[in-house]
């Protein structure tokens, strides 16, 4: 399939195509463990986003070995590990460099029959968009690295990002839905934008339904922003109209970067309410409707 999506997808047969994608970054955490299961999460999701099963994984590491003891990587390998087996998912090897800064992530290989792929550029107008997680883990992220964040902030946001997409992969397949995405390093606006880049609709989005961490507000409030936020409104301004009745807080928490986010899904409007019914008694409690497809303005979101 010949155009941009969150993975690679390879058809082999008329029955079977494979799935690649890979991600890795540096710590978002200070606990090593935990930094391995957000960027397994984190990896699997794209997989995930295309309606895929994810069979095997191989690790990608860069560590300062000359600087830091080897049992922090040990800590962060053990994290992705445990996590790729909540997840089903066979570590099958991988490759590490001696890197200045630590990153770590992971390849992901995944199957699916190749007339069910989910492509995240085919949403279509009337449909429903429903967002699988609460925005504004990049903003924390930031107050942790500058010992901002409180206990309450970092473990809602480490909650988050530890939790797979699987489950509410699992229901937008059973259920049927036109696209779908996952919301990571270009922010919700970014991702929402690639869905309708070079298509015949746009998008509304209500701001007063989107899922937030409380603490991102009284940060983003506080100027207490990511670099790669600006960033994504400089490169996506010109597609988004924000009405001046949105916060600036809210605005910022709309492009904050996230990592391991939720899934951005656009569902025909008849299956909306029972796909977002489903997900809440699955737990995924935060799962909210925030806006709909449209037929104009196209190739434009409009936030009001």
């Amino acid at each position: 399939m010949e155009r941009i999506e969150d993975a690679g997808i390879y058809k082999l047969s008329e029955e079977l195509a494979i799935i690649q994608t890979l991600d890795f970054f540096t710590p978002i955490v200070d606990d090593p463990y935990i930094f391995g299961q957000i960027a397994a999460a984190n990896a699997l999701s794209d997989v995930y986003a295309k309606g895929g099963k994810p069979l095997t994984a191989m690790n990608i590491v860069c560590f300062p070995v000359k600087t830091m003891d080897i049992s922090i990587l040990n800590k962060i390998l053990a994290g992705g590990l445990d996590k790729l087996h909540e997840a089903n998912v066979t570590l099958v090897g991988g490759h590490s460099v001696e890197d200045a800064e630590l990153k770590y992530g992971l390849s992901i290989t995944g199957i699916i029959h190749p007339s069910k792929v989910i492509l995240k550029s085919t949403p279509r107008a009337e449909d429903r968009l429903i967002l699988t997680k609460p925005l504004g883990t990049g903003i924390i992220s930031t107050a942790i690295k500058s010992n901002k964040a409180s206990e309450v902030a970092i473990d809602s946001i480490v909650r988050t990002m530890t939790t797979l997409n699987r489950k509410a992969s699992e229901l937008m397949q059973e259920i049927g839905v036109n696209a779908c995405t996952d919301i990571t390093g270009f922010g919700f606006l970014g991702h929402a934008a690639e869905m309708i880049e070079g298509t015949e609709v746009g998008m509304v989005v209500d701001s007063a339904k989107i899922p937030y961490f409380p603490e991102a507000k009284y940060f983003a409030e506080m100027g207490v922003i990511p670099g790669g936020l600006h960033r994504n409104r400089d490169y996506r301004k010109n597609m988004v109209d924000i009405d001046n009745s949105v916060p600036k807080y809210l605005q910022d928490i709309l492009f904050d970067p996230q990592t391991s986010g939720g899934l951005l899904i656009s569902v025909p409007i008849d299956k909306a309410t029972v796909l977002l019914k489903k997900m809440h008694e699955a737990g995924i409690d935060e799962a909210a409707i925030v806006g709909e497809v449209t037929v104009e303005p196209r190739g434009r979101i409009i936030v009001k």
